[in-house]
């Protein structure tokens, strides 16, 4: 299969697979419930050695979002999250921060900013690519070829509604890793990985030669535990977020490194 030629963030991705048999990506958005909040959510990834770190930018119509990250996104931009507070705090994570930093946004906010601009900004601040959860891989061939050269992974989504050829045309033009979801719908809510989701993954190992993380709705340590052997990365976002507003940031740091702990060798 052809794909672009093998990246910084493919073969960390594929270093950090060596020493253990599953990584661990979380996320947050910038803004919610505020910076030194986020500041203290990614002091407890890098305690606990969490692996990949999704900075999403708040938008108004995250379509791909359930109510919790909705309800994250209008109050960030409620609080006056903009492109430049992003970018500035992109930027001071990646200097503090040894987990490689993504990207995560909608085209809307892309397209406004132009690409070339977006991506040169995106590299600029240390970070590794991008994950923009509503651009269809059709609509993406100019985008990413202006992230590659600006070094930057283009990070596609690969859902079970898709064809075998459209995984096939996704894993050509992806990189870094594929981002797999576990199930149609949006975030937050429970995914029962005994239905179906080992066929799909099987699926997607045949389509693209990249490792392969999933996501939508990866809540608990026993979930990214079932992972193995699966997935290459498991991915939590909704739940960490839920246990940061439920039981604050003691509950917080205690969650993530149990997720962490999962993942070890």
């Amino acid at each position: 299969m052809t794909r672009v030629d093998a990246t910084g963030l493919e073969r960390d991705v594929r270093d950090g697979l060596a020493k253990k048999p599953i990584l661990l990506m979380t996320h947050l958005v910038v803004g919610y419930p505020s910076l030194d909040a986020n500041w203290t959510m990614l002091e407890a990834m890098d305690a606990a050695r969490v692996d990949l770190v999704e900075l999403q930018l708040p938008f108004s119509e995250p379509i791909a979002d359930g109510p919790r990250f909705v309800k994250a996104n209008q109050e960030a931009i409620r609080a006056g999250t903009s492109w430049t507070t992003y970018f500035d705090f992109a930027a001071r994570a990646v200097s503090r921060f040894r987990f490689p930093m993504l990207f995560m946004g909608y085209y809307n906010s892309v397209f406004r900013m132009g690409g070339e601009r977006f991506c040169a900004r995106l590299a600029a601040a240390g970070m590794r690519g991008f994950i923009v959860a509503d651009l269809p891989p059709a609509e993406a061939a100019d985008l990413n070829a202006t992230a590659r050269a600006h070094a930057l992974d283009t990070i596609l989504l690969m859902t079970p509604a898709n064809s075998t050829e459209r995984l096939r045309e996704i894993g050509r033009q992806a990189s870094g890793f594929v981002y797999c979801l576990g199930r149609k719908g949006v975030t937050g809510k429970q995914t029962d990985l005994s239905q179906g989701v080992a066929d799909f993954l099987g699926r997607c190992r045949m389509a693209t030669s990249l490792p392969l993380a999933l996501g939508f709705g990866i809540r608990t340590p026993a979930d990214v535990c079932a992972l193995r052997g699966l997935a290459d990365i498991a991915i939590v976002g909704s739940a960490c977020l839920e246990t940061w507003e439920a039981r604050g940031p003691d509950a917080y740091r205690e969650f993530v490194q149990a997720l962490a702990r999962e993942t070890a060798a």
